[in-house]
């Protein structure tokens, strides 16, 4: 009997031991589970901190970057147009040069073209410059004879003028205009002849009113023509009264030709027939001002040498 009720005595004491070292195993998980909670509220407390610290830093350098990115862009866009201005500066000088050496080259050109040129071609010759006796044109060519009235006759003309003539018939004959070529070039000496016929057939007064002296005549530069057209009798008298000097008045200057002694000239009676070769140039700006040759100043025409063959 006794040894049944300490059996029975001793069962509450294991449960007490054993539910006291549950409750001990329970408060030291509790006391675990705790302490890590604590510990990790405090690291994600510190992480946080971590990433405000790391967000604050993160706008501080943004806002350093994009005060540095503009005060770079300000740099940059000074800097690119204090370049665009000195490289345009450079242009505009280089342009400026280029053009002195364009000029120059110009004028070098010019230059040589006028070394090439016969001063004489444009010189006022009629009872103003003389020609002496020495004078023949650089190059003479023979005027073909299709371009001359006369078949029989050699007719020479400067060989510069030559393709400018033939341009000129050959325009008139497309219109349907006749034109041909009486006289062109003549020596110091032929001139001279031809001025003592003139004397003893018309007397010297008349003579000298229509024809030039030796040295006097444009015929010697080899530039002047004499021009006649059909149903004039084989004369150059009356060729004012032709459809061929009509056109020559209208075209004739578009091909380099002026008529040199038109109506009420200051040298010699009107001459239909006589027409000089000056240059397109020349002649353009003669007909635009609505002058004759020898109203321009002679150095004034002397400018227009340079591009009498152009």
């Amino acid at each position: 009997m006794l040894t049944m009720k300490s059996s029975l005595n001793s069962v509450p004491r294991r449960l007490v031991i054993a539910f006291g070292v549950i409750f001990a195993i329970a408060l030291g998980c509790f006391i675990y589970l705790f302490i890590r909670v604590s510990m990790m509220n405090r690291d994600i407390a510190e992480l946080n901190s971590n990433i405000n610290s790391l967000a604050e830093n993160l706008a501080s350098t943004t806002e350093e970057l994009k005060i540095a990115i503009r005060d770079t862009h300000t740099s940059l866009s000074d800097a690119l147009s204090t370049e665009k201005q000195r490289v345009g500066n450079i242009t505009e000088q280089l342009g400026s040069v280029q053009s002195q050496v364009g000029n120059v080259a110009g004028t070098l050109s010019n230059l040589q073209k006028l070394s090439k040129t016969d001063r004489e071609l444009l010189k006022k010759y009629s009872k103003v410059y003389f020609l002496n006796d020495n004078y023949v044109p650089a190059r003479l060519s023979e005027v073909p004879l299709a371009l001359q009235y006369s078949e029989t006759k050699q007719t020479l003309v400067h060989s510069d003028v030559l393709p400018r003539l033939e341009s000129v018939i050959k325009a008139a004959s497309a219109a349907g205009i006749k034109i041909y070529v009486s006289s062109a070039y003549r020596s110091f000496d032929e001139q001279r002849a031809l001025k003592s016929d003139y004397r003893v057939t018309y007397g010297a007064g008349t003579a000298n009113s229509f024809s030039a002296d030796q040295g006097y005549s444009e015929h010697q530069l080899g530039t002047a023509i004499d021009f006649i057209s059909t149903g004039q009798g084989g004369s150059i008298d009356g060729f004012e009264n032709t459809e061929a000097y009509k056109w020559m008045l209208a075209n004739a200057w578009k091909y380099g030709f002026v008529l040199s002694y038109p109506e009420n000239n200051d040298y010699y009676v009107f001459e239909p027939w006589h027409w000089r070769f000056v240059g397109i140039k020349l002649a353009a700006d003669l007909h635009d001002q609505r002058k004759s040759f020898y109203d321009l100043d002679q150095r004034k025409i002397d400018e227009y040498l340079v591009t009498i063959f152009d």
